[in-house]
Formats: structure tokens, sequence, C-alpha cells
């Protein structure tokens, strides 16, 4: 009977620490990873000196039954000195 409770605990143990690293890339790595990519995509497109920025980062239902899962809106903008209203470009899905 002990040797079956340790290895329920190990099994325990083991999905919380998959839980954790799940939730750091998801949360911390992620984010990152899609800066790089909408950033890169933005210096591809529109020249070296366009940068992302995230527009809205309201969650939006994406059609596909009660998902709730978040769809972040992006646009490349000019890096300048001044206000860059007007002067963004909206990154289509």
């Amino acid at each position: 009977m002990k040797e079956a409770t340790g290895e329920l605990n190990m099994t325990v143990i083991t999905l919380v620490a998959v839980a954790a690293i799940g939730a750091i890339f998801y949360l911390v790595i992620w984010p990152m990873v899609q800066q790089a990519l909408v950033s890169q995509t933005c210096k591809t497109s529109f020249g070296s000196n366009y940068s992302a920025h995230r527009v809205d980062n309201k969650g939006q239902n994406t059609g596909t039954g009660t998902s709730d899962a978040k769809v972040y809106k992006w646009e490349c903008c000019p890096q300048s000195d001044g206000a860059t209203t007007g002067k963004c470009i909206a990154i289509e899905d």
C-alpha cells in the first residue's frame, strides 16, 4: 500500500509541475513570442522604422462555439518622435 501511495504522490507532483510549466509558458513566454513575430512582420512588410503595437487587448469570441479564446489586434506604426495618430497600419488576420 505504501508503494501505491508513493506513486500517486509522484503522479500528483508531476501533474502540478506540468501545469506550472504550461502556465509560465502561456503567461510569460508566449506574449514575447507573439510580440517578436508581429514586430518582424512589421519590419519586413513596411520597413525597418516600423514597430508593432497591440491595439486591443479585449478578449473576443472566435466564433467556434463557447470558446473564450483571446484574439489580439496589432498595428504597425512608424517609430518617430511625434504623434503617430493616423499613420499606423492595421495587421489583418
